[in-house]
């Protein structure tokens, strides 16, 4: 009994530390933003332009690294290991399943860069590719596949797997330290693992809260491009409190009810947006983008893996762009893989990398495809001065976009709806991985948790608007989210151990921790 007690004291004493320490970060980049306003964005540009001139090459590498090795284990004799025991099954159904995945992992960025990347890469390609030409649309098509296809989510992947199998399977609290006990051993459970616990809340906070600062303001120019609503603070904090109200009360009733009523409702509606922008747009040219496309990136995918630069050298595009999402997808992986675990228990590994990696890049390269191929339709009656200005505000380019097709209402109403409805889910899971891991990762988090993070991003996310800094803390979670790559590649190893382990001596004997952890919910 005395031991119990000592173990329940030790974990209450870490679980404060995490929380308190990760609230206290969060506030301080606020202050720091606000505070030092210009100052503050010169000087976190200046480290991420040294940041990308000096490791370029471990972005590209590294986030190709991660994939295969997701694609080798699931093809490998381990890929039929379970998330879970052996006999466990999966408590939700694939379409269900795929559509809370995906909610969480990308919506909101489709609908803000679907139709502004692709006009992006047509009117201002790689070196060594003649702007507004066949090539360039082609090109423009194949670096969309690569940015939002494989790669991203190969390294939400394996945050995912590792995660799952250590909570699930070898009965470990649900938190990226206890990953990592095979190489870190007992300070898994100490300091170095309250650290990188502490580190992973506080890029969680800072990743979510710029893409929910964002997608308040598309929501805001939407709203104005269409009912002629201003885009003031006012309008801004309502959408905020509006979908704080939503995410909150989503989570609060419970992944299983509110988060999968939405994702559902939500991937309805994508379809619908999808199917109707395909048959009112040039429906012979997408199909046609659709197999050259595909055509183009399965021939190009090994040399844009590892490209480092254009034609004479030249990085600025592949910086700019590729290593930029790279980094970004980094500091999303933590909250992602997070929550793809929480959702996975009982499917197998193989079955894991299959959907979360496979089925949302084919949805990606058709939703590319078909916006992609609307938008280009669209630009081919605008001069280059005309499709800059829609390149230059990516918030409104849908709309612009939708203005010039029939039923251009409609569409543009649904892709609000829609846009709403990712940003919800996606805000709803960030809250629900907050909220675990500043409760020593148990998989039912407390109320108190997830209403005090779901109120804190929403504030954050109103200040940095109010601020003007959303995009300066967008490179602030890029910045702190590089040291994570080293983390996440300790955690491959970690689990190559485990699974390695398993299979050849059996399942590790349960810690007195995971012991404990077993008896939460799961």
């Amino acid at each position: 009994m005395t031991t119990h007690t000592g173990s329940n004291s030790a974990a209450s004493s870490k679980n404060n530390v995490v929380f308190v320490v990760s609230v206290v970060l969060t506030v301080a980049v606020v202050i720091w933003a606000l505070a030092t306003g210009d100052s503050f964005v010169a000087t976190i540009n200046d480290v991420m332009n040294a940041l990308m001139a000096n490791f370029d090459w471990l972005y590209i590498f590294g986030e190709t690294i991660l994939l295969v090795f997701a694609i080798v284990l699931a093809i490998s004799p381990y890929g039929k290991t379970k998330l879970g025991g052996d006999s466990e099954q999966p408590s939700k159904s694939r379409l269900e399943w795929f559509a809370m995945l995906f909610s969480a992992g990308m919506g909101v960025g489709l609908i803000f860069w679907g139709v502004a990347e692709p006009l992006s890469h047509y009117i201002a390609p790689m070196a060594g590719i003649e702007p507004m030409t066949e090539e360039a649309m082609r090109f423009s098509l194949r670096s969309c596949f690569v940015h939002w296809g494989l790669h991203p989510w190969g390294c939400y992947a394996i945050v995912g797997l590792a995660l799952g199998y250590f909570a699930f399977r070898l009965k470990k609290r649900s938190l990226i330290s206890s990953t990592l006990e095979p190489v870190l051993r007992s300070q898994s459970r100490g300091a170095i693992g309250i650290v990188i616990d502490i580190y992973v809340a506080a890029l969680t906070v800072m990743g979510v809260a710029t893409s929910f600062g964002m997608g308040c303001i598309q929501i805001a120019t939407g709203l104005d491009y269409l009912f002629g609503i201003p885009t003031t603070m006012l309008t801004i904090g309502i959408i905020v409190a509006v979908t704080a109200a939503v995410y909150t009360w989503s989570v609060v009733s419970g992944i299983d009810k509110g988060m999968q009523l939405l994702s559902n409702g939500t991937m309805i509606l994508c379809a619908v947006l999808m199917i109707l922008t395909f048959v009112l747009g040039p429906s012979i040219d997408i199909v046609r983008g659709i197999m050259v496309g595909i055509g183009d990136w399965l021939v190009n995918f090994l040399a844009d893996s590892v490209r480092l630069s254009a034609e004479g050298g030249d990085t600025s595009w592949i910086r700019g762009w590729r290593v930029f999402y790279w980094a970004w997808w980094l500091s999303w992986s933590p909250f992602v893989g997070i929550f793809l675990a929480r959702i996975s228990r009982g499917r197998t590994i193989r079955e894991f990398v299959l959907g979360a990696i496979i089925a949302p890049t084919i949805l990606s390269f058709f939703w590319f495809s078909i916006f992609g191929g609307v938008a280009f339709d669209v630009a081919d009656g605008l001069d280059a001065d005309a499709l800059a200005a829609v390149v230059a505000s990516p918030e409104t380019s849908p709309f612009v976009v939708f203005g010039q097709m029939p039923l251009s209402v409609v569409l543009s109403v649904i892709a609000l709806v829609v846009l709403f409805g990712f940003f919800v889910t996606s805000a709803n899971s960030a809250t629900y991985v907050l909220s675990m891991l500043t409760s020593q990762g148990d998989n039912n988090p407390p109320l108190f948790k997830k209403l005090f993070w779901g109120i804190l991003l929403a504030l954050v996310a109103f200040a940095f608007v109010v601020s003007g800094g959303v995009s300066g803390i967008q490179t602030v979670a890029i910045i702190i989210s590089f040291p994570f790559f080293f983390v996440i590649i300790l955690m491959c190893v970690s689990m190559a151990m485990a699974i390695h382990k398993e299979h050849h001596e059996g399942l590790p004997p349960m810690t007195d921790d995971a012991a404990d952890d077993a008896t939460k919910g799961s």
